[in-house]
Formats: structure tokens, sequence, C-alpha cells
């Protein structure tokens, strides 16, 4: 669609979605749960976030597009993984590799969030290459996702948006719950919530915890996995808490991945019909293996001076390791139907330690009030990895082609050669401010923030070392206006920067990417009805981004891209007596503006999608069968380009997804299905070689009970 035809589009849709409360809504996936966080006085729904401002505030008072999945829902998507509980989520695009059990690929506003987009508890989970941190849902309380820069509160950050996982906390209440579940996999869970207070609330705990485990889609294979979240909360007097907590994981899984495949043979038949199998386990038993071992342990203070007064400081040391060999298929499907593999090992560690200071109050200068917060944040982040290969060296032991319609398994071990091995330290150091102002029903948000960055790159095959230092100044300004109706239409400007870890041919390291966001939108919390609803159109440019060096493609990288993206939100809920309805579309059109490769100039980058949307609805009984709730959903994911040059297009596909739960008294039942017709269909494309499945049918039964 031409950039002018999709510009006109988006400008009639955004007017219709501010006439039309009910069309559109936000949609959850299966469960089409309440994003409450708390009410107001009237009951009406009112929506907070610590996304977009560090403080907890209204989502209208946010000059950004925030999307919250609430612990309602949560609790109604039985054992799904981290990406999966955003499936529904506007402007989010989660596996796109298929399905994995060790990894939560997701973009936000068509860039990739997954190693610089992620955030726990408002404090970063940087991750680079294979050093990633995976979340479990069950710890977690509700999941905040801020899109567009968020440079101005974070520091480095992706330019499209960022995931911010809040976790559980002590709240000084008796807690007993347990649940279980099993899929269709024979993937089993069992978890467990529990929580009290001493009489006088000074001191409060709470202890969560899951152990799942068995099989996945692809075939013989299986995962154990073990997760604990432990917090202690002390409130000494009404104006000083502290919160201890640590979190646990160990897992071990094998060969789980319906990625990595070509485009003839999963998006499109090959020669004779032949479609690679979606359950094809393409490793083998006598060679794959993978552990995780990942701890974290934090605390969060907060004091306030005086009534209008507080600082806080919260801090966090967390840490990854992984050690992985696996067999990965490349390349094309052969005229014999068999596809050539390389034997894959590494082994990573990576260590976080972050840092924030902050000081928040209110002031009035005359009739302006003034919500101010100002911080120093730091973060730290030292990142190995030593990966080899057998297809590196021309090894004498390679791993042979695996037949994907007849596939054996037992093979020799490969002869791995190293071809990796690399430190890399990177520093960043941030002085922030941010004044939300209010007049009448004006509210203007201003965000200043500069940051110091410094990284060390060590490349202990090649025996160099290289270092860097620059400075990064971001900002953020939005106006919006809250009208008595619950309207509010507002628009913003923000920058952002992402510390860049590539090198050119020289071995020098490439400054960090730039970006920014003009956004205008509108915001809607009806006084008659319990409901939110909000729509986005916005202008991304990311640039300065690492590409492949034209004259030694293989070698190095020249920080000289530049993408420019074009998009339109909404998405909303609206909560009847017994009927709620969700609903999300995304529109993104995304274009290469500058380019090492002049023929990549006016294409669209690969693994966006056009057009995501959603549509769901929910209906609880009553009388005779209270307590009961049917559920529907059907999702679109649109075509999206699988290659650079956009000659090949992944198919647009609907999925449809359905639930059915039973609650009474202090226990209930659940059973969910997604992609309930079992639907064929790929993801998404990184190249023609490189494809995904999406998951196929996946029924769980669950059932839970409180004391």
């Amino acid at each position: 669609m031409p950039r002018r035809a999709i510009t006109t589009l988006l400008l009639a849709t955004t007017a219709l979605a501010t006439t039309s409360t009910a069309t559109f809504a936000q949609s959850a996936p299966l469960a089409l749960g309440e994003i409450v966080v708390e009410a107001d006085a009237n009951g009406n729904t009112v929506v907070t976030t610590t996304a977009g401002s560090k403080l907890a505030v209204a989502i209208s008072e946010v000059p950004q597009s925030v999307s919250v999945v609430g612990r309602d829902q949560l609790d109604r998507l039985p054992g799904a993984k981290a990406d999966e509980v955003l499936r529904y989520t506007a402007g989010v695009q989660p596996s796109t590799y298929g399905t994995d059990a060790d990894y939560d690929w997701v973009r936000v506003r068509g860039f990739q969030a997954d190693q610089t987009g992620i955030f726990q508890d408002n404090l970063p989970l940087y991750q680079f290459g294979f050093g990633s941190f995976l979340i479990e849902p069950f710890l977690l309380e509700r999941i905040e996702v801020l899109k567009g820069p968020a440079s101005a509160l974070y520091g480095g950050a992706n330019v499209g948006g960022v995931i911010n996982y809040v976790g559980k906390r002590p709240n000084g209440e008796r807690l007993r719950y347990t649940e279980a579940g099993i899929n269709n996999f024979g993937n089993a869970y069992v978890g467990f919530d529990v929580g009290d207070g001493t009489e006088t609330g000074e001191l409060a705990y709470r202890l969560t915890g899951k152990v799942s485990g068995g099989g996945w889609e692809t075939e013989d294979a299986s995962d154990l996995k073990g997760s604990v979240l432990g917090s202690v909360a002390w409130t000494p007097d009404a104006a000083t808490s502290i919160t201890v907590y640590g979190q646990y994981q160990n897992g071990i899984l094998d060969h789980t991945s319906t990625g990595f495949l070509p485009y003839v043979g999963t998006a499109v038949d090959a020669a004779g019909g032949v479609r690679i199998p979606r359950d094809l386990n393409y490793g083998d038993p006598n060679f794959d293996s993978y552990s995780r071992r990942q701890a974290m342990i934090g605390y969060e203070a907060e004091h306030d001076l005086n009534d209008s007064w507080t600082i806080r400081q919260n801090a966090r040391l967390a840490g990854v390791g992984l050690d992985e060999q696996y067999l990965y298929t490349y390349g094309n499907l052969s005229p014999a139907n068999t596809l050539d593999r390389a034997a894959f090992q590494h082994d990573t560690d990576i260590l976080t330690f972050t840092l924030d200071n902050q000081i928040a109050g209110t002031i009035n200068t005359g009739a302006v009030e003034h919500k101010v917060l100002a911080g120093i944040d730091y973060k730290h982040v030292d990142f190995g990895s030593v990966q080899g290969s057998d297809s590196t060296f021309s090894s004498p032991v390679r791993v042979p082609p695996i037949n994907v319609l007849d596939p054996t398994y037992g093979v020799a071990n490969p002869l791995i050669a190293t071809y990796l091995d690399q430190d890399i330290a990177l520093s960043q150091l941030g002085i922030y401010a941010q004044d939300q102002m209010r007049l009448n029903g004006f509210i203007a948000t201003v965000n200043g923030r500069y940051d110091a960055i410094g990284i060390d790159y060590d490349n202990n095959f090649a025996g160099t070392s290289v270092s860097s230092n620059e400075g990064a100044f971001t900002g953020r300004i939005g106006l919006g206006y809250e009208f008595d109706n619950g309207l509010t239409p507002y628009v913003s400007y923000a920058t952002s920067f992402n510390p860049t870890i590539a090198t050119t041919v020289g071995g020098e390291l490439l400054p960090s990417e730039r970006g920014r966001q003009v956004e205008v939108g509108v915001k809607y919390e009806p006084t008659f009805i319990d409901g939110l609803i909000t729509a986005s159109l916005f202008n991304i440019d990311r640039q300065n981004f690492a590409v492949a060096d034209p004259a030694a493609p293989f070698a190095g990288s020249l920080a000289i891209g530049e993408v420019n993206l074009l998009g339109f939100e909404v998405e909303g809920q609206v909560n009847f007596d017994q009927v709620s309805l969700h609903g999300a579309v995304t529109v993104l059109d995304a274009e290469v503006v500058e380019s090492g490769n002049a023929a990549l100039i006016g294409k669209s980058p690969v693994q966006i999608p056009t057009l995501t949307a959603s549509f769901g609805v929910e209906y609880a009984f009553e009388e005779a069968f209270e307590g009961l709730v049917l559920g529907a959903g059907v999702r679109v994911l649109g075509e999206s380009w699988a290659d650079d040059i956009n000659t090949t297009e992944v198919p647009a596909v609907a999925l449809i997804d359905a639930s059915l739960r039973y609650e009474r008294d202090d226990w209930g039942v659940a059973l969910s299905a997604s992609n309930l017709f079992d639907t064929d269909y790929v993801s998404s494309c990184q190249t023609t070689t490189n494809c995904g499945y999406g998951a196929g049918r996946t029924v769980t039964l669950s059932v839970h009970k409180s004391w």
C-alpha cells in the first residue's frame, strides 16, 4: 500500500475511533479479563502504570501509548510463556520465531525489544546475544508495555518501546493459593503463592513458586523448569518501607524449536507438495543439551520526607549462566527432502547490576501543579560468551543432513571448533528529571536525561581489545487535555538512544543508535460505562543502527542505517454486566531510508507485519450457571517480508481461540485452547532460509484453589 494512501486510511480510522467506543477493544488471549488496577468511587476503571513516568499514574496521564496486562488476565492464561501472554496486545509482535522454550521473542512497534527493551520492576534486564533472562509469568503481578522511545526515563533502550514486568510483592494479607495444569503435549505444572503479615503490619512476606515440565510441540522434545520468588517487606513506620527479594530459576530442556527453517517447505510447498512437519525435531538426542541458571537479588526502599516529598532507592543484582549444544538446520530443502545441519555450542554468562535513586514530590506555582521526579541511575553489564561450531573450519567430523519426512537419529559427536570468545563490559550512568504540570484540564509533561556510556570489548579469539565512551541527551515533551467526559487527546515528541556492540572492519566500536518519535492520540475512559479505549498515530525514525559493511559484510559493520516507520494503533476494553469486549488493531508501514546497500532503500525490513488485529468476547452466565464464563477470540497476523529486497512474502493468517472457565467459592477450573483449528502458519522469516512456525493448537486444562 502506498504511504500516502496508508496515511489517509490511518487518519480516517483515528477519527472513527474517537466516535465509536465499542467497535474496537483491547483483546486478551482467550481470557478477556479486566485490566483494572484500582477503581474510583463510582466504580469506573482506573488503570494505573509505572511505565511511562516511573510513578504510579493513570494511563491517561502518560503522553505515549501504554498497555497493561493485569494479574487477572495472567491467571486466565495458564502455563503460557511471557511472550505468549502478549499475543493480543496492540503494537506487540511476540513469538517471532515460533515456539521456543528458552527465549521470549518479542517486537514492539516493529523493532526487536527482547534484547534492549526488557525491564523488571522498572530496572533494566539488559540482554545480548544468547545471554537472556527468561521471565516466568506466574511470578508477576502485571506486565506494562510502553510504546515508543523510553530513553528519557531509562537510558539506552529499544526505540519501538519497552516491556516492564512487575513482580509479586507482599501486601500484608493472608494468601494461600495453589494451581496445577497440563496441556495436550503433556507439559504439566504446579504453582503456589503464599503470603502473610504480622498483626501490626510491620512485617510481611510472600513466596511464589512454579515447577513445570514435559513435552513440547516438536517430537520427543521436553523441558523441566523451576522458578521461585521470595520477598519480605518491613514497614517500621507510616513513612518508611523496605522490601528485599530474591528470585531463582533452573531449567533443562531438549530440542523445542520450530524455527530456523527455509521459506520453501514451510510458508509455501516445496517441490512435490512437500511441507516440513511442524513437529520435526531436527536435532539429535545424542548431542542436544541445554541448561539455564538464573538468579536475582534486590531491594526497594522508600521514605516519605513529608506530605509532599518522597525518596526511593531500588537496586538489583541479576545473573544468568547458559550452556547449550544443539543441531540447527540451515539452507534450503534439497530435492531429496533433506536439510543440512550444523552443530552449535556456546557457554554464555551475563551479570547485571542496576541502581536507581529518585526523589519525587509536588510543587504548586500559582494555579499550576507540578509533579516532579528527579533521579540518578546506574547500570553495569558484564557479558561473556564462547561459541563454537562444526562448520566453521571445514571440520572433518560433520553432522549429516536430516530427511524431514523420514528423520533418523543417533549421530556421532561432531568436532566443535571455537570461532568466538568475547567479554563485554557496558556501563551507563544517567541523570534525569521529569515535570508533569497540570492547569485546569491541561497536562504537560517534560522529560530530560543525560547518560554517559562506556563499553569495553575484548575479542579473546582475535587477541584484541577496544573501548569507547560517549554521552547522550534524550528528552520527551507531551501535552494533553482531560475533558470531563473522560476523553484525553494528546501529542508528544520523544528521542532515544541505544548502545551498539558492533565493530567496524578496523575493529572500532560503533556509536549508539538514535531514534525519535512523534505521536498523536486519544485516550478515553467513559464516564457511563466501565472501559478504556486508546488510539494513536505515530511516526518513528530509527537512525545510526548497524548494517553490514558492503565492502566486507562478514568482517565489520557501518552505522549508517535508517528506518522510518509510520503506524497506527487502537485498543480497548469495555465491560458490561455479563459481557466483556476486547480488541486491538495495529497497522505498520516501515521503509528503509538509508543503508549501506542502495538496493534496500525504499524497501521494508523483514519481520514487520503490515497488520495485526484481534477481537474477543467473554460471556459470564448468571443464576443457575453462575460462575461459568465462555470466551472466544480471533487474532490476525498480516503479511510480512521474508527477504530484504521484498520479493518473498510471508502469508497472512487468522487464528481462533476459545476458553471455558468455572469459578465457585474458593476453587476453579479452566479449559483454554489457542489456535483452536490447529492452523499451520509461519510467524515470520528473518531470511528465506530462517523462518519459524507459529504454535499449533495448544489445549490447557487447569485447576486452582485458595485457602
